[in-house]
Formats: structure tokens, sequence, C-alpha cells
């Protein structure tokens, strides 16, 4: 299992960043890694909203469907599976100065079958991808 977390300040009112971040394709604006990110429901984003997220990582592709298990004002949870992998997205907000908002981003990777015997060997690469992620969130919200 490899679990990584990052904080951020986000120069946006937390109501406006939980809304733009519940909706999971907007990572292709904010996760470098993400290549496309399509709905695959309808309707008002909320619990039960479902995702296919392609990645790029170690040269590449790799589909994971996503889905978002809690939207709660201060707190957004997304699972996503693919065969060799599960992953837990957990956003956490807390208001912050001058209309910004404190996000705390953590994401755990638990590799299925022979795919956990990469875990050690990848590690670093999935901290790039999370250096990557501050780097950008903040700007792509502030758009």
């Amino acid at each position: 299992m490899i679990r990584v977390a990052r904080t951020m300040l986000v120069p946006v009112a937390m109501p406006d960043l939980v809304a733009y971040l519940a909706d999971f394709t907007h990572a292709e604006e904010w996760d470098p890694a993400t290549v496309s990110c399509v709905r695959l429901d309808a309707g008002p984003v909320g619990p039960g909203s479902r995702w296919r997220n392609t990645s790029r990582f170690r040269g590449r592709d790799a589909e994971v469907s996503y889905r978002l298990d809690v939207r709660e004002g201060d707190l957004l949870v997304f699972s996503g599976e693919n065969r060799t992998v599960a992953v837990t997205d957990d956003l956490r907000f807390t208001p912050a100065e001058e209309g910004a908002t404190r996000l705390v981003y953590t994401a755990t990777f638990r590799f299925r079958g022979v795919a956990r015997l990469a875990a050690p060997f990848v590690r670093k690469e999935v901290e790039r991808l999370a250096d990557g992620v501050a780097a950008a969130l903040p700007r792509a919200a502030a758009r």
C-alpha cells in the first residue's frame, strides 16, 4: 500500500472548491497524470456518481473506474479500482484566510495480485505525481 498526502492553500472559497472537486471530470485540469476523465452517469454530482479516468503512469495508460462515496460540506471521498489497484482519494477542506481554503488531499493505493510486488518500486513516482497535483490543483481551481 502507498499513501501520499499533500496540504494546499487554494485561493477559492470552500463551497466553490468542494463543488469543483466533486466533479471528477475536472481531474483533467489538476491531475498531471490524467489523460481523460468521463462521467458515466447523469444528473447532479453526488454520492454514487461515477467516472472513467484514464491516467498515464510510467509511460502506460490505465483506466480506473471512480465513484464518489462521500460528499459532505468539508469532505469528499472517491474510490477507484481496476484489476491491479484500488484507490481512495480523501479530500478534507477547512476555510482559510481571505476566502481561501486549506485542502488536505490524501490518496491511498492498494495494489492487487502481482502488482503488490511493484509498490516499493513506484513509491517515488507516486510521490512525484502527488507533488504535481499539489502544484497544479490550486491554479486550476482558481481559474
